[in-house]
């Protein structure tokens, strides 16, 4: 029996599956397309999914096929100066089209040894006491402990479970595609940059050798969205709002996509979650929708391998559910916004007018680039105390001392989890997270980033003097020296979260007994 079923093979899903692999889980991976879809709908990671594939020593790989725009962060394209202090070393977007973060995740996982299984759907799924059976479209019925439906908006496994998706249905859509175009660049240029002054959801980007991506508002909203658009039906729209087809020709892909905005009843039925599109769609204003679904994957990860270890404390699990699904309805509410200050309505461009004269203020801007990039995320973690409590943390700089039980030198390696496959990633003496600073200096200065490579939680004690022993298993120490970390010691949980700071040993151990479970054997 395997460990988890994740239907779905897209960026969640594979996000998921490689946080499993970390703790050495049998994991599975069910795609229902035989090749992975060319759709570009996404262009980019905002600052938080940058961090969490910097945490997971990702970032370098992707930075290669990606171009980073600093400071790029805009709500519903206002233009405003990226606010001073904002929170993080990676501040910009990182422009990548969806396929090849797809690509990336995907090697990732099965680098890490889940299984990926691409051209079969569930067609059914049921649950006993302590399994979940998916049944697939030629017969085969497989067995897992949990399963995860990770199956896009238009999810099969929240259908099967029943969980109701409530919400408003498209009122507008748009078409969606890849084409050749014959006009000449600037021609392009000139007319979207016209068109653009009251239709902001209307665009054409190069992609290279001629080809144009292009969006353009439909004239209504198409009974069935499954079925694609045709070329004609491009070329009606682009004459109708530019006075030219472009000379369109050569399609690549074609589609459609509406401003429907859902959210799960629930995120979990017994043994089956859901998790990124499947939970939540919205309108793609500001391109939140597959960086909110690789943040549910990390939130997920470790809570369901804790359960499946058998070391979860009670409720951990259904913390994913209590955490997510808030940031889910925020960004739901963010996209409504944003949504209406694209209208060309006197009413909405009034109200766009008077953001714009806000966003000015620093504190204004920094809210809403923070919505945006998805840093302002702070969970319910417990009585509040120092300001670090529920906030990820960012990639401080550290001069560490002692890693574990042993001094760190120069050619130290972070070690994965006891239970995790061989090929884990662990932390590189000169990691490529891009960027200067982030590089490790001669005086032993690393990135905290850096020692999150495991999946495990993480205290970083700046006085010496604390201990993990009981939870060593689950728990890596560093001593660590931080100019930048205004608190004696933090413990981090493995999704980079502060969930304890301070520096007394008994208030240590009742947190990490709260998020890591009871005392081991296993000596600190």
């Amino acid at each position: 029996m395997l460990d988890a079923i994740i239907v779905g093979a897209g960026p969640t899903g594979s996000m998921l599956a490689a946080e499993l692999r970390l703790h050495g889980l049998e994991v599975l991976v069910l795609g229902r397309d035989a090749v992975p879809p060319p759709h570009v709908r996404s262009l980019g990671l905002h600052v938080r999914s940058i961090e969490i594939m910097d945490q997971r020593g990702l970032l370098g790989r992707l930075l290669e096929h990606g171009t980073r725009y600093p400071e790029a962060a805009r709500f519903a394209g206002l233009e405003a100066p990226w606010p001073p202090a904002v929170d993080t070393a990676h501040g910009y977007v990182l422009g990548i089209q969806q396929p090849v973060t797809d690509r990336i995740l995907a090697e990732h996982a099965v680098e890490l040894g889940a299984g990926i299984r691409r051209g079969t759907a569930v067609t059914a799924v049921s649950q006993e006491d302590d399994a979940v059976i998916a049944e697939l479209e030629d017969g085969t019925r497989l067995r897992a402990r949990f399963l995860v439906g990770c199956d896009g908006g238009r999810s099969t496994v929240r259908r099967l479970l029943g969980i109701g998706f409530p919400g408003e249905a498209a009122r507008t859509e748009h078409l969606l595609g890849e084409m050749s175009v014959t006009a000449a660049p600037e021609e392009v240029s000139a007319a979207m940059a016209r068109v653009r002054e009251t239709q902001r959801g209307f665009g054409l980007g190069p992609v290279g050798e001629g080809v144009y991506r292009v969006v353009v508002p439909a004239k209504g909203v198409a009974a069935d969205r499954a079925v694609p658009p045709t070329l004609e039906d491009f070329r009606r729209r682009l004459r109708f709002y530019a006075g030219t087809d472009f000379g369109v020709h050569s399609p690549r892909w074609l589609s459609r996509f509406g401003d429907a905005t859902r959210l799960a009843e629930r995120y979990r039925s017994g043994r089956v979650l859901l998790a990124g599109d499947a939970a939540h769609v919205h309108p793609p204003v500001g391109g939140q929708g597959l960086n909110l679904g690789i943040q549910d994957a990390f939130n997920l990860g470790w809570k369901l391998a804790a359960e499946l270890r058998g070391w979860a404390p009670e409720g951990l699990l259904d913390s994913y559910e209590s955490e997510r699904r808030p940031v889910a309805e925020d960004v739901l509410n963010s996209t409504r916004v944003q949504a209406e200050l694209l209208s060309t309505e006197p009413g909405p461009r009034a109200v766009r007018r008077l953001l714009a004269e806000l966003s000015g203020f620093d504190d204004v801007n920094r809210l809403l680039v923070e919505k945006i990039t998805g840093i302002g995320v702070r969970y319910d973690v417990g009585p509040s105390g120092s300001p670090l409590l529920g906030r990820r943390l960012r990639d401080v700089g550290l001069t560490p001392r002692r890693w574990g039980g042993a001094p760190l030198t120069a050619t130290a390696v972070p070690t994965p989890s006891p239970d995790a496959p061989s090929t884990a990633v662990g932390l590189r003496q000169d990691p490529d997270a891009g960027g200067d600073r982030q590089k490790p200096s001669a005086a032993g200065r690393r990135r905290l980033y850096e020692f999150l490579r495991t999946g495990r939680g993480l205290l970083i004690d700046q006085t010496g003097e604390l201990s993990l022993e009981g939870w060593a298993d689950r728990v890596d120490l560093l001593v660590a020296a931080s100019d930048e970390l205004a608190a004696p010691a933090v413990l981090l949980r493995p999704d980079g979260h502060v969930v304890w700071a301070g520096d007394p040993q008994p208030e240590l151990a009742e947190s990490l007994e709260r998020w890591f479970g009871e005392r081991s054997g296993t000596a600190g």
